[in-house]
């Protein structure tokens, strides 16, 4: 099993297969499955994650029971519709897919983990608006989520990807870091590349903290999804340009960990510091729950 990105990234380059293959491979060793049933269980995953995209910004959109988030998919997909959009229509594309996705999570409808429901939202974000952006097939779409979901496990393994134990960064920063790394792969970047496309986007949304206010997965985290897909873009283009981290993929997901650790309990989903604890935050707690809550 692969431990480090560094590993993934020499294995890459000695045999020459792409990063999605190498991580084919170690799940049929490791589980004992057929190829065949490998990939079918993934594409599932990405068919799942299209009905979530589809149902957030079809009609009206989806709601929340608390009233909190919803609609919001449809008010960007309306937006994009003018041709005004300020950073452009990809960026917003991957926007609205990723608002909706979170809103079906919120609305308590069916998505993909992908790595953490909270952070639902940022792998499809970025995937469906280069499915069209770049015309992939249904392989290629699998492959993407091969290779977010391989360097996922590597994240998780050395780190977390829990709002709980890491705060925001450790859900979609990862998140938002596995679909950068992906993006490169799909773009026809090398495995280096999508390493250091990896640690960019993680880098710059190191120390997020998670503060959800009244404890919910609604508010800030849909809108967060939006800038986790945002920058895991923003994070492949410079990969794919030739620009690299400082800082080696690896060790920045350690020092995840540890800026996770360093967090005090008000900022890992307790909803009690960061926005949670402001007089709003507190005041929509204390209506949803009661005033004792």
């Amino acid at each position: 099993m692969y431990n480090h990105i560094k590993e993934i990234v020499a294995d890459s380059e000695k045999t020459g297969k792409p990063i999605s293959e190498l991580i084919i491979e170690q799940e049929c060793k490791m589980s004992g499955q057929p190829r065949e049933k490998i990939w079918n269980r993934m594409k599932y995953n990405l068919e799942t994650m299209r009905e979530a995209v589809k149902k957030g910004r079809t009609g009206n959109g989806v709601y929340s029971s608390t009233g909190l988030t919803g609609g919001e998919a449809v008010k960007i997909k309306k937006y994009r519709e003018k041709g005004h959009t300020l950073s452009g229509d990809t960026i917003m594309s991957a926007v609205q897919n990723a608002v909706a996705t979170n809103e079906v999570n919120a609305a308590m409808g069916v998505i993909c983990a992908t790595p953490t429901a909270g952070s639902s939202g940022t792998l499809p974000g970025v995937l469906f608006m280069l499915e069209k952006r770049l015309n992939l097939t249904e392989e290629q779409m699998i492959r993407f989520l091969f290779t977010a979901g391989g360097f996922g496990m590597v994240i998780a393994n050395n780190a977390e990807i829990a709002g709980a134990t890491g705060g925001c960064q450790a859900e979609v920063g990862s998140a938002s870091a596995m679909g950068a790394a992906a993006a490169v792969e799909v773009a026809g970047g090398t495995a280096e590349q999508s390493a250091q496309a990896l640690s960019i986007a993680m880098s710059n949304l190191l120390g997020l903290v998670c503060d959800p206010i009244a404890g919910l997965v609604e508010v800030p985290c849909v809108k967060r999804n939006a800038i986790g897909a945002s920058n895991a873009l923003v994070a492949a283009d410079m990969a794919l340009a030739g620009c690299t981290s400082v800082i080696p993929a690896d060790e920045c997901i350690d020092a995840m960990k540890k800026v996770g650790h360093q967090m005090p309990a008000s900022l890992r989903e307790t909803g009690i510091g960061g926005l949670a604890g402001t007089p709003t935050g507190q005041a929509i707690k204390a209506k949803i729950f009661g005033e004792d809550a």
